[in-house]
């Protein structure tokens, strides 16, 4: 058997296109190798990259929530305080106000505003707490009541004077030379005085007032009169016990004080003699030139009337008040001749000062001028008083129908009681 080599010969040229399609392809698939392989690394980056986006995705939608969570907290917060300000009267005239513009501004909305919009809230009357003002004087309160509204108002006062005087039944001839009885006294006086008033709202600037009271006093007087050569002391104790007079006032108020400035009250108190007069009293004589009175007159013994004005303004958080008074006191025809008790002038004014919602304090100061007294027209000497007190006024807001008003009265002149301290406890039905 014969071993045959053979092969394919081509031609040059053939073999040239054959070498070069050879080189092609190699080329080809090394180009999709390398492009392969690129891809597959971006791939993967892009993969990577989209990981990230999702993560920083969830970290905002985490984000939102807390800053929606904070939105809401800062909603509510706001809505509160907003809600507390709309309730003042004040900002309920603000809003009001914002509303009409806001009103006309979505009927124009074109419309170019160049001048100031709606008008601005009217001013409020000033509130003024008048339970700050204990008394303005004896029958003057200056605290009006409101229209049907009637107010029980129980009354207990308690009032002390000592003093020392001297008591001449004598004719002068010099200066040192006095023939007749000098007596020398010393006169403590204890007196209660318990009543009973009611006030009743006519119209909210008009009322009425009825006060029924009862007197009980205790003297103890110690005497010596040295122009008849008594060598020991006389004390004598005397007491009365009965009804007062009747006081009769009516009070009305003149304006509204709607623009802030201050409120005036007319007052006017009528007194009816109920009580014990001082004429009706008998006397007795102990000892020579000694005359003491058996019993203790409860009342004055003659009518009288006392217009006064009071005015009242309100600074925050105090409120300023001051009254003046004339009291005319009528004629009263007694044994002794036709008495003219004297007229009396007094003026009275004071600072009342809220403390908080329900406690108030008062600071004023009274003082009344009595003119002399006259016996058919004959003037008494030394029958002209000034009576001077310093007051101090406590007033707590018990309940919304009842307050308890307590006033310390300091006398400041001679003819003042020492001590006075009144207590009152207004009931509102």
């Amino acid at each position: 058997m014969k071993k045959t080599n053979s092969h394919i010969t081509l031609p040059r040229a053939k073999r040239y296109k054959l070498f070069v399609l050879m080189c092609a392809l190699s080329m080809s698939t090394t180009h999709y190798c390398y492009a392969q392989q690129i891809t597959e690394t971006q791939e993967s980056a892009k993969k990577k990259y989209l990981l990230e986006l999702e993560r920083q995705y969830q970290i905002l939608i985490q984000q939102g929530n807390e800053i929606e969570k904070l939105k809401r907290s800062i909603k509510k917060q706001s809505s509160k305080i907003n809600q507390q300000k709309t309730n003042s009267p004040k900002n309920k005239n603000v809003q009001q106000a914002n509303n009409k513009v806001t009103n006309n501004k979505k009927r124009k909305p074109s419309a170019v505003i160049n001048k100031p919009v709606g008008k601005a809230p009217p001013k409020q009357a000033t509130r003024i707490d008048v339970s700050a003002i204990p008394k303005l004087s004896t029958n003057n309160s200056g605290v009006l009541t409101k229209s049907g509204t009637l107010i029980i108002e129980p009354r207990l006062g308690y009032s002390y004077t000592d003093t020392n005087r001297v008591f001449l039944d004598a004719y002068s001839f010099l200066p040192a030379l006095v023939v007749g009885v000098i007596d020398l006294r010393e006169i403590k006086r204890h007196t209660v005085v318990g009543s009973l008033g009611a006030r009743y709202g006519m119209t909210d600037r008009w009322e009425v007032d009825f006060k029924l009271s009862y007197i009980g006093r205790n003297d103890s007087q110690r005497s010596r009169p040295i122009s008849v050569g008594v060598s020991e002391d006389d004390i004598f104790t005397a007491s009365g016990s009965d009804m007062g007079d009747i006081e009769l006032s009516t009070r009305y108020q003149l304006n509204s004080g709607a623009d802030g400035g201050a409120i005036y009250v007319f007052n006017f108190v009528a007194t009816i003699p109920t009580g014990t007069s001082p004429f009706d009293v008998e006397y007795v004589e102990s000892t020579p030139g000694a005359v003491f009175p058996t019993e203790l007159p409860t009342g004055s013994g003659y009518y009288s009337v006392q217009p006064s004005l009071t005015a009242i303004y309100a600074t925050d958080p105090g409120v300023l008040f001051g009254n003046i008074s004339y009291g005319n006191n009528l004629k009263t025809d007694e044994e002794v001749g036709q008495v003219n008790p004297g007229d009396s002038i007094g003026f009275s004014f004071g600072l009342g000062l809220s403390l908080n919602e329900r406690t108030s304090m008062s600071l004023s100061y009274s003082h009344k001028h009595v003119l002399k007294s006259k016996i058919d027209d004959f003037k008494i000497d030394g029958s002209a008083l000034d009576i001077g007190q310093l007051i101090i006024g406590y007033s707590f807001n018990y309940t919304k129908q009842t307050n308890i008003n307590l006033s310390l009265n300091i006398g400041v002149t001679d003819d003042a009681p020492d001590i006075r301290l009144n207590f009152r406890l207004p009931m509102v039905f």
